[in-house]
């Protein structure tokens, strides 16, 4: 199946703790179907000093399951499901169901 949420997207967080927020995907795990997406589902992680890191605790970003997230519509910033379709050149694009406008190119 194509993927509906890649790398770089915008995308609203739908339930949990940080909910109505938005930000970019970091990385993408289609294994365990979970994104990372930046400043959302921030963890505490104590952490050793190592030779390159220093010690302490640090806030990371954890992964998010991808049914708790969806693509912010790009024209109005709120969540929206996405559809496929193919231009006449042949190409298959993203667009946003909510308005119409396309999510990649």
């Amino acid at each position: 199946m194509a993927a509906k949420i890649k790398k770089g997207d915008t995308v609203v967080v739908l339930t949990g703790r940080d909910a109505g927020r938005s930000g970019e995907v970091i990385q993408v795990l289609p294994k365990d179907d979970k994104a990372l997406v930046r400043g959302i589902n921030l963890v505490k992680k104590h952490q050793k000093q190592s030779q390159s890191q220093e010690g302490g605790i640090i806030s990371k970003e954890a992964a998010i399951q991808l049914s708790n997230i969806a693509v912010a519509d790009p024209k109005d910033g709120k969540a929206t499901r996405v559809g496929f379709r193919i231009l006449e050149d042949g190409r298959k694009v993203r667009f946003a169901k909510r308005s119409g406008d396309l999510i990649d190119g």
